[in-house]
């Protein structure tokens, strides 16, 4: 008979979890329920009139506000919208490409600085970027309209040193219109850039210069590259809202300056031509989305994708 006294217990290891074992029911519908408000938010606020935008810009072109409208699935709605008002809608893009090169050139600029330069200034130079949004979007642009008026301190300087001429005005001209979109859609571009400046590792612009790259070269080699989500980014966020906007448009410009956001907003409130305004809607979006898709693709910015 062996005596077993003295020995240590083994211990008994845990038993293995089955991993193909389905998790119990609620925890299989957590995850839909957490998404469930934002569903819900996207279904109202963005689907449901979607859908009902799509719907108007299919119209029987005939009706009126006061006679109704019948669905018809008139699609030469499209060609008719386009081809009537195809002036405004190259305007909008060409003053929003315009507005959104400005931007990304003054936007990096700045961003760089806050990101490298600024020091403990960094937070102050942030809320100083910010700071326009507290104001209304229409006071802001109202304000141009002073800056730039024809018996303004800008006009009146330009005219001293002979840059325009004696009747030569500023306001309800492109310039006007793409300023005013600039300086309104500013901020969308730097603070993406910023974000994207502040991850970039110091060291590495510093291994630039000690293999003898030049400033100007270590920047286009090490440091733009890194940063180009941030301008893809911003790009995106300034040309979209630019290529939609009336505002600019209808306070610092003429109506040689609409632009496609006038001509919607006429359509709709003034004229009541829903169809032609639905499907003038429709067309910009489609055709911003194609654009956007083009050039994400282009750029190639695996982060955003």
């Amino acid at each position: 008979m062996t005596s077993t006294a003295g020995v240590a217990p083994v211990p008994v290891a845990d038993p293995v979890p089955d991993l193909t074992e389905d998790p119990p029911r609620g925890r299989r519908l957590t995850g839909y329920w957490l998404i469930l408000p934002a569903a819900i938010w996207l279904g109202l606020f963005f689907v449901v009139p979607f859908y009902s935008l799509i719907s108007t810009s299919l119209y029987d072109p005939n009706g009126s506000v006061l006679t109704g409208y019948e669905m018809t699935w008139h699609v030469a709605n499209f060609v008719d919208a386009i081809g009537q008002y195809k002036s405004q809608l190259l305007r909008s893009l060409w003053y929003a490409g315009i507005a959104t090169a400005l931007c990304l050139v003054l936007g990096y600029v700045l961003a760089y600085a806050i990101a490298f330069k600024a020091g403990r200034w960094k937070n102050l130079m942030l809320i100083l970027v910010i700071a326009p949004f507290f104001t209304s979007f229409l006071l802001r642009t109202l304000s141009w309209k002073l800056i730039l008026a024809d018996d303004g301190f800008v006009v009146n300087a330009l005219q001293a040193v002979h840059v325009l001429g004696p009747d030569a005005r500023l306001l309800a001209t492109p310039f006007a219109v793409i300023a005013g979109l600039t300086y309104n859609f500013l901020p969308f571009m730097v603070l993406p850039l910023y974000a994207s400046l502040e991850k970039i590792d110091g060291r590495l612009i510093e291994a630039s210069s000690d293999l003898y790259a030049s400033p100007l070269r270590g920047f286009f080699k090490v440091t733009f590259p890194l940063s180009m989500p941030g301008v893809v980014a911003g790009t995106l966020l300034t040309f979209i809202p630019a290529a939609g906007d009336y505002i600019n448009a209808q306070l610092l410009g003429s109506p040689n300056e609409r632009m496609v956001g006038n001509v919607i907003q006429s359509l709709f409130t003034t004229q009541g031509d829903y169809a032609a305004a639905g499907a003038l809607s429709v067309s910009l979006m489609v055709i911003i989305v194609a654009a956007v898709m083009v050039y994400v693709r282009t750029a190639g910015t695996e982060d955003l994708v």
